[in-house]
């Protein structure tokens, strides 16, 4: 058998960029390759901001398919920015050290895996690029996970396409996409006229790194790859004309919302909380952020707000009570609605049957589409 390093290179022989037609070796796309005694594999991949992000994919999928790889580090770097400082030097008899070719190949070769990573110039920010054909851009998002944002997207998508608007949502929560599971969509999305073809669901367009990716694939992506997603499902993707477009964001405040605001101009943004203390106060740091970016927030959504006693009809207040109405009191901003708990949201999550579609006639159900009212007559109010 050909020694691993050898088989490496042959193997990425064969991944071809789809931009430009050429392999990523003999473009010198790929730098830095190591391995370890164990078969352990890292390398860097040069990606410019125009190549397609799932070339990342197609590099280690060639990699992890090699006899005696146990593992695969992909380190993404722009071509731009300025070469990595020299590495430490690995000690004896840990790493296999090829002697770099003279020219073109694979470049440079890492001495030791575990190597601190180079220092970079701070990329430039783009200017935001307008998209007409997306309608308005509205951005779902929440403090902290665990709220139930995903889950408020997709219904008030539903809710809104049943309202007559042409809707799409766009998955922006790369570290963990959901969008396939709730919606019931779980395929690799066609390609026609270099232009990504959208999957549909329940009368929505919808795409996700879900169709893209192995379920199991953790995305371990920084910042500039994640601006280079949202840009290219923003771009690259046949959205037709569309009334709305929601973008489910990740919880927090990280480079997904950064990367959005910089990628296009957002209308507005929605933001989920559930009663407790703890979830407004993280959701409190949202509306701040999307404040100090531009970015209108159209009203606070509470979500689990109560769930009914089904033999006496109360409401319970299992997480307490009041926190979105605080929130928005405190933010000025309105309280768009409060979805109450209902099980059938989460069933309809796990089985691709959102509960809009599924149980119109349930409490929860016409909670959302109040939402969905009120979010229209918001942005009919800001825009006209």
């Amino acid at each position: 058998m050909k020694p691993l390093m050898e088989r490496i290179t042959g193997a990425l022989a064969a991944v071809r960029n789809p931009r430009t037609g050429a392999d990523v070796m003999a473009a010198e796309q790929v730098r830095d390759i190591a391995t370890s005694v164990d078969g352990k594999v890292r390398l860097t991949l040069l990606l410019a901001p125009d190549d397609d992000a799932t070339l990342v994919r197609d590099v280690r999928q060639a990699i992890e398919a090699l006899d005696g790889v146990t593992d695969v580090r992909v380190d993404v770097r722009d071509p731009a920015q300025s070469e990595p400082t020299p590495a430490r030097r690995a000690p004896a008899n840990t790493m296999n050290q090829p002697k770099a070719p003279a020219s073109g190949g694979m470049g440079r070769a890492l001495p030791v895996m575990e190597a601190a990573p180079a220092q970079k110039a701070p990329p430039k920010v783009p200017e935001p690029v307008q998209y007409p054909n997306l309608g308005r851009i509205l951005a779902i998002s929440s403090g902290k996970g665990g709220v139930g944002k995903s889950t408020v997207a997709v219904n008030l998508a539903i809710a809104l396409a049943k309202a007559g608007t042409r809707v799409g949502i766009m998955d922006a929560d790369i570290y963990g996409p959901n969008l396939p599971l709730m919606l019931g969509v779980d395929a690799a999305p066609a390609v026609r006229d270099e232009k990504i073809i959208p999957l549909e669901a329940d009368g929505i367009k919808v795409i996700s790194l879900g169709f893209l990716i192995e379920k199991e694939q953790p995305a371990i992506w920084r910042g500039p790859i994640v601006m280079k997603i949202i840009t290219q499902f923003l771009r690259d993707v046949a959205w037709g004309q569309l009334d709305y477009f929601l973008v489910d964001m990740p919880p927090g405040t990280g480079d997904a919302q950064l990367s959005l605001v910089q990628a296009t101009q957002v209308d507005g943004a929605v933001i989920v909380t559930t009663p407790q203390q703890v979830a407004v106060g993280d959701a409190l740091r949202g509306v701040k952020m999307f404040e100090r970016t531009a970015v209108p927030v159209l009203g606070i959504v509470e979500n689990m707000s109560y769930f009914e006693n089904p033999e006496t009809g109360k409401p319970i207040a299992l997480f307490g009570s009041g926190g979105g109405e605080r929130l928005a009191k405190e933010c000025d901003l309105p309280l768009l609605g409060q979805v109450p708990i209902d099980p059938r949201i989460q069933e309809g999550g796990d089985t691709g049957r959102p509960i809009v579609d599924a149980e119109p006639e349930s409490k929860a159900a016409k909670a959302i589409s109040a939402i969905a009212e009120r979010v229209m007559q918001r942005v009919a109010e800001r825009y006209g």
